[in-house]
């Protein structure tokens, strides 16, 4: 007879046969036939669960007012998830990185709440403002879940009358209703780091500034090569206009452009045409610009082009991009710069240039053409997307979730020039028909979460530590709770972060292997005859790879004798310690 955790065992071994299918991509009919077998797995349990919700009292309980209580579904909501102590060191350490930097460069940290007034939000995203996360009313007030770091600050900004100059950064959690795929950092609730240089400014000073910010944080973060892809929103105007699109249409047609990293100029071209209303000459025209992608002698090619130079926000755009190239040559990044005219960017804000980081893993498997390319050749269509059913599903299936063998990390970094936000919210404030104070902006956003995804499977590789801990302090013989105590706190006086096992006379073995589990370097070993002596013993404990896993070195020596005064220059002297790097002990 089946039971509720039978067939919970049974949908989690198909769910697991079902994804290793999907990864694999061979053979369709296999994965249609699992994914038909998981989905009547599902609908076995939810009938089983309604059939003992209807019997009473069965796999639940009863509340006071005798309704049966449902069982607590224990999971963390789509497009969360929990991060481990070792996950969390990883996190921690790329989130130092970037902190780092950006003080470096002269950041001041700002922090602004995690929800705002959703009319703060709303006509600031285009197409993705579908992607909001909408609260219910709350005493009056309509609220939202931030979309991003920019628009809050833009707020903030403005209320405080559009007169701060400088770089301002923040780090913290934003929100978006999307399709998540979690093993590429792609989810509803993740990490952004943005800094954001406010005020008047000399041209391209800022603009070129973020850019070598940016190069700075992904050469010190293990991400691997990468590559800015950058272009002037000036220039895809202006090269819009000349092919006739309506200026009604400009933003439209650039969220389409936008998707060429992940889709052939095929397809864009037909959601141009067939969705957008744009007409096919006028679409061959726009797929002649962007397709073209290299550095800065694109700048010569575009300068002879007298129908784009004729343009004033296309000429514009060009001669700003100049000045950049020049300043990026100043600050010794163009070896990692790509200008990419299919480079447009979604949201509605942006007024000059744009730029975004991409890697290898950027792009969709199935997408031939390497993310990091600057080539012009267009890539063999990718596999057709599903047809979605036009049915309503029931209450009780879950969504259709996403094939994430056909799904890259995407852009690890993005941002660019937004001229005009700041004013519009003064602007918006101050009531029709009164002027008010620009507040030119640039700033960048860098995904931590999709960092994360990159950088943690070789953090792993690497041996990394989950904890800082140095030394731990173990008893010899009789527990010397207050001994080891005085000790403990004297190294962590001194900065060496310490522990001990938390028990009056702990056992000799359970303390090496609480320091083991923890992969404590050093063990200071305390007795009687060492304190009587002012004496204590450390041994060094050292791990290595065996096999691909890590593993501890086993070794007879039965640890040093070291001057207890002398104890915390003698640990700060070692190797260990010295080439300490964030967790590498291997």
């Amino acid at each position: 007879m089946l039971t509720t955790e039978s067939l919970t065992a049974e949908i989690a071994q198909q769910q697991a046969l079902f994804n290793e299918l999907r990864l694999q991509n061979i053979d369709a009919l296999a994965i249609d036939a699992a994914k038909k077998k998981l989905g009547e797995l599902k609908k076995s349990l939810a009938a089983i669960g309604k059939a003992e919700g209807n019997a009473g009292g069965v796999g639940g309980s009863e509340s006071k007012d005798g309704k049966k209580k449902e069982r607590l579904l224990l999971k963390t909501a789509k497009g969360t998830r929990d991060y481990g102590p070792g996950e969390m060191f990883c996190r921690e350490h790329v989130e130092r990185i970037v902190k780092d930097v950006f003080t470096s460069y002269g950041g001041s940290c700002l922090d602004t709440p995690v929800f705002e007034r959703k009319d703060v939000l709303t006509d600031k995203y285009g197409e993705d403002q579908k992607l909001i996360f909408d609260l219910m009313d709350q005493g009056g007030e309509q609220l939202a879940l931030r979309y991003d770091h920019t628009v809050p600050l833009a707020r903030y900004l403005a209320m405080s009358g559009g007169t701060i100059q400088g770089k301002i950064w923040q780090v913290g959690k934003v929100y978006r209703r999307d399709s998540p795929v979690m093993s590429k950092g792609r989810m509803r609730e993740f990490m952004q780091a943005d800094l954001d240089i406010v005020g008047s400014w000399d041209s391209m000073i800022p603009d070129a500034e973020i850019v070598s910010l940016l190069c700075t944080i992904l050469s010190r973060l293990d991400v691997g090569e990468f590559t800015i892809k950058i272009n002037n929103r000036k220039i895809l105007d202006g090269i819009f206009q000349v092919c006739g699109v309506p200026p009604e249409k400009i933003r439209a047609i650039s969220s389409a452009v936008d998707k060429l990293d992940k889709l052939p100029w095929t397809d864009v071209k037909k959601e141009i045409t067939d969705e957008k209303g744009l007409s096919s000459e006028a679409a061959d025209k726009i797929g002649e610009y962007v397709k073209l992608k290299g550095g800065p002698s694109l700048l010569d090619q575009l300068k002879a082009d007298e129908t784009l130079m004729s343009n004033a926000s296309a000429k514009d755009g060009i001669l700003e991009m100049e000045l950049l190239f020049t300043l990026l040559g100043a600050y010794n990044v163009l070896d990692k710069i790509s200008f990419d005219m299919s480079l447009a960017r979604g949201l509605d804000y942006y007024t000059g240039i744009i730029y975004e980081a991409v890697v290898a893993a950027s792009a969709p498997p199935s997408f031939a053409a390497n993310a990091t390319s600057s080539t012009t050749s267009e890539a063999p269509p990718a596999p057709a997307p599903k047809k979605k059913s036009k049915k309503p599903k029931p209450e009780a299936e879950e969504e259709e979730e996403v094939d994430e063998s056909q799904v890259g990390v995407g852009s690890i970094a993005a941002g660019g020039r937004y001229d005009n936000l700041v004013g519009s919210f003064t602007s918006a404030a101050a009531g029709e028909g009164k002027k008010v104070a620009q507040c030119p902006c640039i700033g960048v956003s860098i995904g931590l979460d999709r960092i994360f995804a990159l950088v943690w499977p070789k953090w792993v590789e690497k041996g990394m530590r989950s904890k800082e801990t140095m030394a731990y302090v173990v008893a010899v013989g009789d527990g010397l709770l207050e001994e080891r105590i005085k000790l403990v706190q004297e190294l962590r006086a001194a900065g060496i972060k310490t522990d001990f096992l938390a028990k009056k006379k702990p056992k000799y073995q359970a303390q090496f292997a609480a320091a083991e589990k923890d992969e404590v370097p050093f063990d200071v070993l305390v007795g009687g005859e060492e304190l009587k002596e002012g004496m204590v013993i450390v041994k060094e404990q050292k791990w290595e790879f065996v096999d691909g896993k890590k593993a501890k070195v086993q070794s007879a020596d039965q640890g040093t004798k070291v001057k207890r005064e002398e104890l915390v220059d003698w640990i700060k002297q070692t190797p260990t310690y010295l080439n300490w790097s964030s967790g590498r002990l291997i």
